[in-house]
């Protein structure tokens, strides 16, 4: 038996009032994003299933701000979990995903999405990477 399925799965929880742990569902989405942003496929122009594709600008600005940091984005180790938050705000979610570096482990970097409940799922959207 896996790690993972050893673990009590996270449900996605409609509470306006408290930060939750990553829903279990949609970790492997955020890995999945992450591991294209190592790839430096910024646009996610390989596809990641149920993620709008980026435009333009905010692929850029994800490109310039992961640059300047200054340090070597590595996929999503699974303790990544242990510090990532979602919140309900009415309509969506609001989350954020702690990102990791070759030099530091754990970064200040976090990956911000909104995640919102559709007939088959979830979709989500990137918003930005950048130090809160």
């Amino acid at each position: 038996m896996s790690k993972q399925s050893s673990r009590a799965e996270v449900v996605a929880l409609k509470d306006e009032s408290e930060q939750q742990p990553i829903p279990t569902a949609w970790r492997p989405v955020f890995c999945a994003v992450v591991s294209a942003f190592v790839e430096h496929d910024y646009r996610l122009e390989s596809g990641v299933s149920g993620v709008e594709p980026l435009s333009v600008d905010v692929a850029v600005r994800i490109q310039n701000y992961i640059k300047e940091y200054g340090a070597t984005l590595v996929p999503l180790p699974e303790e990544t979990w242990n510090s990532s938050i979602c919140m309900w705000y009415g309509d969506y979610w609001d989350v954020l995903v702690d990102l990791w570096t070759h030099e530091e482990g754990r970064s200040d970097l976090v990956l911000s999405a909104r995640v919102r409940e559709e007939k088959l799922g979830f979709g989500f959207q990137i918003e930005l990477v950048y130090v809160p």
